[in-house]
């Protein structure tokens, strides 16, 4: 077949480009993406939708099985314009999925959690009880690559609860996929501490991830992945690794990095060499472990995740530094800390943008002890209130925001603290003009979109102690502490102004979002009557003739 793309390729060539490319899911996933991307380029120069959308899932879903994290994200957003027109779609959700994995391996958290509550509610419109438990797991994946191990794990136990004894063998083999790499990463969260109880903890993390690993090998084998069948024998041998059995471990990591060059899985024959060199180091084999561990990285260079990054610069650490090489040694232990300090960094604003609060920003009086001890017991009684309520149901699924239970936990304790001390408190409601017109103009999928990108400027335009609620259907409800009117008025022009300069256009012709605005600012130090006056103020905005701000 002559290879030819873009406007020379007929429809039957690039039917035949999608062909080869689906072809290739279970055999090479190189070979596979070289297709996929001739067919993509070759449609869309036609203009054959269909074949276009097909053969780009086909790429997100090979960058996907390379490892190439930063090429899932752009593929998927590449692609995720199109699919939305589409409406809900099983395609759409699970896109979105990989999206949220490519954005969570890159760091961009913020982007990784709004591409999984669009699944979750992609999944919840479409009503499928299963691409729900799905894609509750992809939320628990994205908890764990922002530090935090015990939530995901919980979440992805929760997303098994879901289905049961009715799951199938392909949701099985993603929940223990998944729980066995949330057990390796709370592991290597841990294993460094002496403390007893982490060292407890460890051990115990290290059991889950052997078992879940070896759950996911018969579904595996029966749904013919080899991917995933690869994917969990690594997670196995890194578990057996971590145990000290490491004989067992070097003939399980062999035989599956074996499997992992064979079918081009590159960025996971990259972590399977790094333990293979760490088990050779911890056998006395330093010059050996230290080879192969310059060789990875020189191959994995500007194209390896982040977490494999660093572990393969720990190993060569330690690798040169038993061999007397100070000056190597030190390079690599420089860029492991370097890499290091960004996820920590990274991790740290999106639990800081994402994650409650657990001590409320005071400004503490000097020298005034009745008023730190208020602020204890605000900090006591938050505390208990937010371990009342899993996380989950504190926060809105389609644009990540808090919702009114969030509120009715944090609220209080702000109040007081604005009525003991004396500081500024304003509310704000936020409301889309002519929502229910765009909504059956443009369509729910729009729609949703259109709050979830209003939800995103509403946290850049924030600090991280404002509390931002999802109020009602197109609400927002936006609690500013320490803030007075005029101040309040600011930030809501700059958000009113931010909103109708954006391009919405992109999103349906002649769209166009403007909000009205209202404030309101205590005292009252109380919610109901504070909420009451900021929509009174709204609703005077509107009356004026909307796309404004007004105070009440």
């Amino acid at each position: 077949m002559q290879d030819v793309q873009g406007s020379e390729a007929t429809g039957e060539q690039i039917q035949q480009w999608l062909a080869q490319a689906q072809a290739q899911q279970q055999c090479n996933a190189e070979q596979g993406l070289a297709a996929a991307n001739k067919a993509w380029k070759s449609a869309q120069a036609l203009g054959f939708l269909e074949e276009h959308l097909a053969a780009g899932a086909l790429r997100v879903f090979y960058f996907y099985r390379l490892g190439d994290m930063p090429a899932v994200l752009v593929a998927s957003q590449a692609l995720l314009p199109q699919l939305r027109q589409q409406g809900s779609t099983p395609r759409l959700c699970e896109l979105l999925r990989r999206a949220a994995f490519g954005a969570a391996e890159v760091g961009e958290f913020e982007l990784a959690l709004a591409f999984v509550n669009e699944s979750l509610a992609v999944a919840r419109e479409l009503g499928d009880k299963r691409l729900i438990a799905v894609s509750l797991n992809a939320v628990g994946a994205c908890l764990e690559r922002m530090g935090d191990p015990w939530q995901a794990e919980r979440l992805m136990n929760e997303a098994s609860a879901l289905l049961g004894d009715d799951a199938s063998d392909y949701e099985r083999m993603v929940s223990n996929s998944n729980l066995a790499i949330v057990a390796l990463g709370l592991f290597n969260l841990l294993h460094h501490s002496t403390k007893p109880e982490h060292q407890r903890e460890c051990s115990e993390a290290l059991d889950r991830a052997y078992q879940h690993a070896l759950a996911v090998r018969a579904p595996a084998l029966a749904l013919g992945d080899k991917f995933l069948l690869a994917l969990g024998d690594a997670n196995r041998g890194e578990a057996l690794m971590r145990m000290d059995r490491c004989i067992e471990a070097d003939e399980l990591l062999q035989v599956t990095l074996q499997l992992a060059d064979a079918q081009g899985f590159l960025a996971l024959g990259w972590r399977l060499r790094c333990n293979l060199a760490e088990m050779k180091l911890a056998q006395g084999q330093a010059e050996e472990a230290a080879a192969d561990l310059d060789a990875t990285l020189a191959a994995s260079a500007g194209r390896i995740k982040a977490h494999i990054a660093m572990q393969l610069h720990h190993a060569a650490y330690r690798a040169h530094k038993t061999l007397g090489h100070a000056q190597t040694a030190l390079g690599h232990l420089e860029q492991y800390q370097g890499l290091a300090q960004e996820r920590n960094a990274a991790q740290m604003r999106a639990q800081a943008r994402f994650f409650v609060s657990r001590v409320e920003a005071v400004r503490a009086l000097d020298g005034v002890a009745e008023d730190l001890d208020a602020t204890e017991r605000d900090t006591a009684e938050l505390d208990a209130a937010l371990s009342a309520h899993p996380h989950g149901q504190l926060f809105d699924p389609l644009t990540g925001l808090g919702n009114q239970r969030l509120m009715a936990v944090r609220m209080p304790a702000m109040l007081r603290r604005a009525e003991r001390t004396g500081a500024a408190l304003t509310v704000a409601l936020v409301d889309v003009d002519h929502f229910k017109l765009l909504n059956d103009r443009y369509g729910r999928a729009v729609a949703d979109r259109i709050l979830q990108v209003l939800a995103q400027m509403l946290r850049d335009n924030t600090r991280g102690s404002d509390l931002l609620v999802r109020w009602g259907g197109e609400e927002f409800l936006v609690v500013l502490p320490d803030t007075v009117a005029d101040r309040a008025f600011e930030v809501c022009e700059r958000l009113r102004e931010t909103v109708e300069a954006y391009p919405w256009s992109q999103f349906g012709a002649a769209l166009d979002v403007t909000l009205s605005i209202g404030l309101a600012n205590a005292p009252p130090y109380v919610s109901d009557l504070l909420v009451t006056r900021a929509e009174s103020a709204m609703f005077r905005a509107k009356h004026l003739g909307r796309n404004r701000v007004a105070l009440a």
